[in-house]
């Protein structure tokens, strides 16, 4: 694939080519086994420092894509290459539409039930080609997982898309990997809400500017305290470049 992995803050982070975006999609999807798609922001970078799930999950992720602006301007500070960053939604809408091109299948698994079948058929709609082969709501009980499991084994779509509900997020795949033997996950959080017409999408001009963490300060308040992990994330930045060599 045409995909250059770098190192932030021993956090690996992918560089893909919007050119490059669909032979990438297509050599995963033609490998074998189970595969992992992660988003990365800025807070998951900083988790992913740690030893816990998350960073299992990033580490053996096939593609880990950056979405914060801090990221880039992060690896430009390091003298490292400079991935790309992309909108999660853009980047999800791109992916399904060549899952599309190619006849693939996927699987939805998220949101409540008005939720869920808002965004099926607006998905159906846009992208009548992409064969949908199931669906399953999220908040569910723990009991009915193994059910869920099986129908996604049994129905071996493209993709998994998990998405607000699933209760382990990005770490949702970490403890089933072998229960699986094809597919590519990915966890979006406010995809159905947003594909349900639930929630807005960010403003583009808000996002190449990076302050798509304003309007979720102006519904939180309690957000305006992420500029403590932030200033320490420039702090860790400038001590990597002073003293790693």
């Amino acid at each position: 694939m045409a995909v250059q992995r770098i190192e932030i803050l021993g956090v690996p982070v992918d560089i893909v080519q919007p050119q490059e975006l669909e032979e990438v999609i297509n050599s995963l999807n033609e490998e074998t086994g189970v595969k992992q798609i992660v988003f990365l922001s800025i807070w998951d970078l900083l988790k992913a420092r740690r030893k816990n799930e998350f960073a299992k999950t990033v580490r053996n992720a096939n593609l880990v894509i950056p979405i914060s602006k801090s990221i880039i301007s992060g690896a430009r500070f390091l003298k490292k290459s400079i991935p790309v960053r992309y909108n999660p939604f853009n980047f999800t809408i791109n992916l399904l539409s060549i899952l599309e091109n190619g006849y693939k299948s996927f699987y939805l698994l998220g949101g409540r039930k008005k939720t869920l079948s808002a965004a099926e058929k607006h998905v159906r709609m846009t992208f009548p080609n992409l064969k949908m082969v199931g669906r399953y709501v999220g908040y569910y009980p723990k009991t009915v997982e193994s059910d869920i499991i099986q129908a996604i084994y049994k129905a071996s779509p493209t993709l998994v898309l998990l998405s607000e509900g699933v209760k382990e997020k990005d770490c949702w795949l970490n403890n089933k990997r072998d229960l699986f033997t094809t597919s590519t996950f990915l966890y979006y959080r406010d995809l159905l809400g947003i594909l349900s017409e639930r929630k807005n999408r960010i403003n583009e001009r808000t996002f190449e500017k990076g302050l798509e963490i304003v309007p979720e300060i102006i519904k939180n308040p309690l957000k305006l305290f992420l500029i403590f992990p932030f200033l320490w994330y420039n702090i860790l930045l400038v001590c990597k470049r002073l003293f790693n060599k």
